[in-house]
């Protein structure tokens, strides 16, 4: 063990044992990546809330459904999640009933509702799925983290002291470096998991009220395309 008296933090970390400098690595890729997807997430949330507002003004202005549902097929990448959910649901019900004009059969009102309705709970779970994505990652970085720097963090100290089998007098001051090189790892494994686990906890709540609207949209918009119907 290279035993210094210089315990700045980065003198520390390039003292430290081979090990702890790679759990320390390791550490701060988790890191690094986490704030890519805590950033990247903010960002999609925002953008679905915002665009989810503004769907929800123009829906209940009281349009015409045929021309709402025009603009949103023109640009689904960027007419928001619950536009596309309404765009599925309302592409199916007009399917539907072409289909049934064109074959002269009698019309089953109650299988044009129920196929707009899967159109929209499959779209729904889509969008679901897209801003859920990288959560558990967020999830498993708060909660392994910690554990992850203890683990360098032991094995620093147990490297420290087996470095007092080479010194004649063991004193705190041989022994210090060595357990705050180890000490680095776990401080390490808390920055990454604090912001990791906040903003899985805040990202799952924001998910969850959008998820609420989402499906009460579907319900409502399915009372109006059954009123359509008949």
């Amino acid at each position: 063990m290279n035993v210094t008296q210089d315990l700045s933090f980065l003198s520390l970390i390039a003292n430290a044992h081979l090990i702890v400098q790679l759990i320390m690595a390791l550490l701060f890729v988790i890191s690094l990546t986490s704030w890519t997807y805590i950033f990247s997430k903010l960002f999609a949330i925002r953008s679905a809330r915002r665009l989810t507002v503004e769907f929800e003004k123009t829906f209940w202005a009281g349009g015409n459904l045929h021309a709402l549902h025009q603009n949103a097929g023109k640009d689904r990448a960027s007419s928001g999640p619950l536009a596309r959910i309404f765009e599925a649901g309302m592409g199916e019900f007009i399917k539907s009933k072409a289909a049934y004009a064109a074959s002269r059969e009698t019309m089953d009102h109650g299988a044009i509702l129920d196929g707009a309705r899967r159109a929209m709970r499959a779209a729904f779970q889509r969008e679901m799925d897209a801003l859920e994505s990288h959560l558990a990652f967020l999830a498993s970085v708060g909660s392994v983290s910690p554990y992850i720097g203890l683990l360098g963090t032991v094995w620093g100290i147990m490297n420290a002291f087996r470095g007092l089998a080479n010194v004649q007098q063991a004193t705190l001051a041989a022994v210090a470096p060595g357990i705050a090189e180890a000490l680095i790892a776990t401080a390490i494994g808390l920055f990454a998991a604090i912001p990791a686990f906040v903003a899985y906890n805040r990202f799952s709540h924001d998910v969850d009220r959008l998820a609420i609207r989402f499906e009460t949209f579907v319900e409502e918009f399915s009372n109006i395309l059954q009123r359509q119907s008949r």
